[in-house]
């Protein structure tokens, strides 16, 4: 049998076979077009394929593994936070203050109607233009539910047993990397997207897990600020993973 009839070979070549998308506008800037470098996991045995490609600044949707590839643009970085090194800001320790009676909990990722309307609530609010405004409940399932490496749905709870944040999160041997999170964007005080990511450090250290991943942060997008929050945080580059100094 030749290396080429070996069904792991197949495995293998089909995972590192990438494509890129179309040009088309940015989300993020105005004045930018966007391309994506992508790949497809394989059903089964994927979770070292994908270490390897969150090392590299891959995201994942489904099965379906993404990097910004932008011609003549490079203001999407990638960004982590050393979990044992994290030193919150006053503003984050009130968020967490602010949010201390709510519970989270990991659990498979299941499609319930309670986690749609959560989820329709907030695109509703947030994001009613965006290109997840039409996603209906077969979709939802979908995003929550394909998989092919280990995922967790976060929930976040209110006194009153009430479901107000969630985070779709992935875990890789190097961390944790939140795939999609939404909740009540009427607690505004709350700051419930900050504090899912302060949480994500919690849940970090709990599993003995080094890093966060926070996917992208864009220069110029006031939508990433939030992100700079979060110090110290570490940026990939092209010989690998540095303190990144933002703003």
């Amino acid at each position: 049998m030749t290396a080429t009839d070996d069904p792991r070979a197949r495995t293998t070549n089909r995972l590192f076979t990438f494509a890129t998308t179309e040009l088309q506008p940015c989300p993020y800037l105005d004045d930018r077009n966007e391309r994506r470098l992508f790949s497809l996991l394989p059903s089964g045995g994927s979770d070292d394929h994908h270490e390897t490609l969150v090392q590299a600044g891959f995201r994942r949707s489904q099965n379906v593994v993404y990097r910004p590839v932008c011609p003549g643009c490079r203001a999407c970085r990638s960004v982590r936070i050393p979990v044992e090194r994290f030193a919150p800001s006053r503003s984050l320790r009130r968020v967490a203050k602010r949010n201390a009676d709510l519970t989270r909990e990991a659990l498979r990722p299941r499609y319930t109607e309670e986690h749609y309307r959560l989820f329709r609530r907030y695109i509703e609010s947030r994001h009613g233009d965006g290109g997840m405004a039409d996603m209906d409940r077969g979709s939802f399932r979908r995003m929550l539910e394909t998989s092919p490496v280990t995922t967790w749905l976060l929930e976040f709870r209110d006194p009153n047993g009430a479901l107000i944040a969630a985070s779709l999160t992935d875990e890789v041997r190097s961390g944790l990397s939140g795939v999609y999170k939404y909740f009540d964007a009427e607690q505004s005080r709350r700051s419930l997207g900050t504090y899912v990511i302060f949480s994500h450090v919690a849940e970090a250290r709990e599993r003995g897990l080094p890093y966060v991943y926070l996917g992208y942060w864009v220069h110029g997008s006031s939508k990433m600020d939030y992100k700079a929050r979060f110090r110290p945080l570490e940026v990939l580059e092209h010989d690998g993973w540095r303190p990144f100094a933002v703003g």
